[in-house]
């Protein structure tokens, strides 16, 4: 070697206070707790307070100060009033008449006495659209809609603000979405006593029957007198109970929202990321954005609470436990941008401003980051190709400053290339592997109630993967002339290599979110071009300094982004259905996760001493959760808190042959477990032990035989159980066809007139039989013009009004036939409001449950009939 070489070689090695951190070129082995340390107490103290930060709630005394501010304890005090009138299911009387009457009464005293104009409309309708693979039918359900205008206003150019009323049978819907119908009964109030001029009127739409799923929505954008006026639409709705209300859904094409929203808003919280998650159906929940933007092609801005999902559509979604802090952050924000949108002049010609979709992030809900998508994708490229040249002529300095050739160099980093490659993929299948085994021991869900053990099973797994790879290298070419501390920055320069591929591949892909890589790669390429310009890239340790500084900007943001989302989905796991395995699913986040928050982090590992030691700690770590995982703090459930979800149907199940003769009839609960452990509850509830899987009635009856009228479980209706048990109470109100007619059209086509009539909730399922063919019928053309399979699945529900429905089907048989069977119709009918059609035997089976669970009662029916 060179003197030269030696001389530069002598100049890296530590002095003075450097030795008390750094032996033998290496940072000494007992710092490492604190490097682990310094990143936890990041993560704990900055981005999980930035994540849950609310703003201080203003009460009535607050309001002589604050005259044109949002009040958190009015809305409070309107969510209570709406929540003490119980469940408000569609067709019950708590929803069409209880929660329409207070509503109607608050507006009326808001209207009395303001400078603006105040109109309030009671819109009743019916109608039918295709919502996924079923015709979606309603009657006679129920919107309020308020129009708020200037005083002689002739404006026709209308802002939508939209929450929905109505609530699921199992508990009152505090969070979903009584929170946010209050924060529009506040919001409006405010606006109503404003001296503040609103340059267009704004009308609240507040929505009756959002759960059955989406229908007022879809009978306001298509039926009422305003709604060709909206020109953009804020939707506000949950899937928790408080917290911040997250924007995850913009446009679409429509960058002038984002502008606004960024120009209004107090306390930013939003994310591509989640927009893009979301209408990829990641996320098993929809919005009445989606019938907005459909059927009115009304572009907007959907927002929703998810923190505390655990609560979601349960009896423990109470208005005791939603934070006052939350009304304000969601108050301020809502009010302020209702103004900005309904005064932007964008508004009046909005079609003029689709140029695209955006890309919008907040940082740490300090202020909110938004370019439009053709930016990003410009941003995108240039800071990869940056990323890559600088990091090439990184490489060429250590070719130089070693005194090795640049072709020796260049075949060192194709193998360290190589090297990292292999730690990612290692590091990604160790996870996966222990997930798949935490489901194979029955430990599913460990997590579900102590989220920090989901740190200790799959992180410290990937971060095991993703540095044991290039220790065990490190190790096995150790005569390597290269020191180690350019070695480990030869790493992290092919790691930021690999970034930038993926930024690029991702981004010539269309996925706006790859953001996060190219913020990856910008922060690392600062630290080095410091490195470069103060020139410690020379150096063995010292260079990490640098390193570490601009790393903890995106650490501290990805933190707080990733614990948003882990706080969102892990609630959702409990409601995703048997079939998905949660802990594979939650491996494959973590790794991602963590190749997101930790990827320049982990290669600096290598510079400690005892290096392969520390690392297998990290599989230390892990071994010690999954001990803690098999103990009862690994019991998923809490009560009341983190509780396990059931559907359970007293259903009554009869089935007709050929001739209508009743050749099967049979009560029983039917069981739809929500998550993977249905075992946990076996041996705790009544005849639990006797449950057989329904699957084997898919092949033979007509839906399986149930009454489902969820589109969502029949994904996963072969897996759920069955239970013989008495008959269940349905009232006078059965769901009944009745054939008025039938007419042969021509020698092929024959066409029946039928008429249902039953309870406000009920599902048809229409089979045609020995060759017949659905040619023609009275509902939604979308399922014969798209040739959808049958069964075809009709969901019917009303409101105010059930008079039977008349319909008609008209079918085909080529062969002309018609002294075979044609039709077979299978008829769910559900009575989801009614407590006392809980029968003793039911309620019995219902108490047997553990405290843990949330069993959501259903009383059903179900009858085949052939024609």
């Amino acid at each position: 070697m060179s003197s030269e070489t030696e001389e530069k070689r002598s100049k890296a090695q530590p002095n003075g206070c450097e030795r008390a951190f750094v032996q033998r070129n290496k940072i000494k082995w007992f710092w490492a707790p604190a490097f682990f340390g310094f990143w936890l107490l990041l993560y704990v103290t900055i981005s999980i307070p930035a994540c849950h930060r609310l703003p201080r709630p203003l009460t009535i005394q607050d309001e002589e100060k604050h005259p044109d501010q949002f009040i958190a304890e009015r809305a409070e005090k309107n969510l209570r009033e709406l929540v003490s009138l119980g469940p408000r299911v569609v067709g019950s009387r708590q929803n069409e008449m209880a929660a329409l009457k207070m509503l109607s009464q608050k507006m009326q005293k808001i209207r009395s006495g303001n400078a603006n104009d105040i109109e309030v409309d009671v819109q009743v309708a019916s109608g039918s659209y295709v919502h996924w693979s079923m015709v979606n039918m309603y009657q006679s359900i129920q919107n309020i809609v308020v129009k708020i205008s200037p005083k002689n206003t002739n404006s026709t150019t209308y802002l939508l603000v939209n929450s929905h009323y109505d609530s699921v049978p199992a508990g009152p819907g505090a969070g979903d979405d009584g929170s946010m119908v209050a924060t529009m009964m506040e919001v409006l109030r405010v606006l109503a006593k404003s001296d503040k001029p609103l340059k267009n009127p704004v009308v609240f739409l507040f929505n009756g029957a959002e759960e059955n799923p989406l229908q007022a929505s879809h009978a306001f954008i298509t039926q009422h007198k305003w709604a060709k006026y909206c020109k953009a639409l804020i939707n506000l709705d949950s899937c928790g109970n408080g917290g911040r209300e997250i924007l995850f859904q913009s446009g679409p094409n429509h960058p002038w929202l984002m502008k606004n929203y960024r120009r209004a808003i107090k306390h930013p919280y939003a994310s591509t990321m989640g927009e893009e998650l979301f209408q990829h159906n990641f996320i098993p929940s929809d919005t009445d954005f989606r019938i907005f933007r459909d059927h009115g092609s009304v572009p907007g801005l959907d927002m929703a609470y998810t923190y505390n999902g655990f609560v979601y559509h349960t009896r423990h979604d109470k208005a005791e436990i939603f934070p006052r802090g939350s009304f304000q952050h969601t108050g301020d924000n809502l009010l302020a941008l209702v103004r900005q949108i309904a005064n932007s002049p964008e508004i009046e010609n909005s079609a003029k401003y689709a140029k695209g979709h955006t890309i919008y992030f907040d940082v740490m809900g300090w202020f909110l980051v938004f370019y439009t998508e053709t930016e990003g994708v410009i941003l995108n490229v240039i800071v990869s190709l940056i990323s890559i040249g600088i990091c090439g002529y990184a490489i060429k300095l250590i070719s130089v400053n070693s005194g090795i050739k640049l072709e020796k160099i260049l075949k060192k980093v194709g193998h360290t290339l190589l090297v990292q490659i292999l730690s990612v993929v290692v590091g990604a299948i160790l996870p996966v592997l222990l997930g798949l085994f935490m489901d194979a021991v029955h430990l599913p869900l460990s997590w579900f109630s102590n989220s920090w053990l989901i740190l200790g099973l799959y992180f410290t797994t990937f971060f095991f993967g993703l540095a044991i790879v290039p220790a065990m290298y490190f190790h096995w070419t150790k005569q390597d002339k290269l020191p180690i501390g350019q070695r480990v920055q030869l790493l992290l320069h092919c790691h930021c290599i690999l970034l930038s591929v993926l930024t690029l591949i991702f981004t010539i892909c269309g996925i706006r979110s790859v953001f996060v890589l190219m913020l990856s790669c910008l922060f690392y390429t600062v630290g080095l071009i410091i490195n470069i310009a103060t020139k410690l890239h020379t150096k063995d340790v010292a260079w990490v300094i640098p390193h570490i500084v601009c790393t903890v900007p995106p650490f501290v943001f990805f933190a707080y982004f990733s614990h948003g989302f882990f706080t969102t989905f892990i609630p959702m796991f409990g409601r995703f259905g048997e079939n998905l395995n949660p802990d594979l699913a939650v491996a494959v986040f973590s790794v991602a996760v963590g190749f997101l928050c930790c990827g320049f982090i982990i290669p600096v590992l290598q510079l400690f001493n005892k290096s392969k030691t520390i690392i297998c700690g990290l599989m230390g770590i892990t071994l010690l959760c999954f001990i803690i995982a098999m103990t009862p703090i690994g019991f998923p459930y809490r009560p009341e808190t983190n509780v396990q979800r059931f559907a359970v149907l007293h259903t009554k199940r009869t089935f007709h042959d050929a001739e209508n003769k009743v050749r099967r009839q049979e009560s029983g609960y039917f069981i739809m477990p929500q998550d993977r452990r249905t075992y946990t509850v076996k041996n705790a509830v009544i005849n639990m032990t006797l449950a057989q899987r329904i699957g084997s009635d898919c092949d033979k009856e007509i839906n399986c035989g149930l009454p489902l009228y969820n589109q969502r479980w029949h994904k996963t209706r072969k897996n759920s159980l069955w239970i013989p048990a008495s008959e269940p109470v349905l009232g006078e109100n059965v769901p009944t066809v009745l054939l008025l007619s039938k007419n042969t059209v021509s020698p092929t086509r024959i066409r029946y007139e039928m008429q249902l009539s039953g309870p406000n909730h009920m599902a048809l399922f229409i089979q045609p039989l020995n060759g017949a063919k659905m040619m023609d019928w009275s509902f939604h053309q979308a399922p014969l013009r798209l040739s959808f399979e049958p069964p075809y699945f009709i969901y019917f529900s009303w409101g105010v009004n059930g008079d039977p429905l008349k319909f008609w089907l008209e079918l085909e048989k080529p062969n002309g036939n018609w002294n075979s069977t044609t039709l077979e119709l299978g008829l769910g009918g559900h009575w989801t409001h009614h407590k006392e059609l809980i029968t003793p035997d039911f309620k019995k089976f219902l108490d047997s449950f553990p405290h843990y669970v949330d069993a959501t009662p259903w009383p059903a029916s179900f009858e085949s009939r052939i024609f």
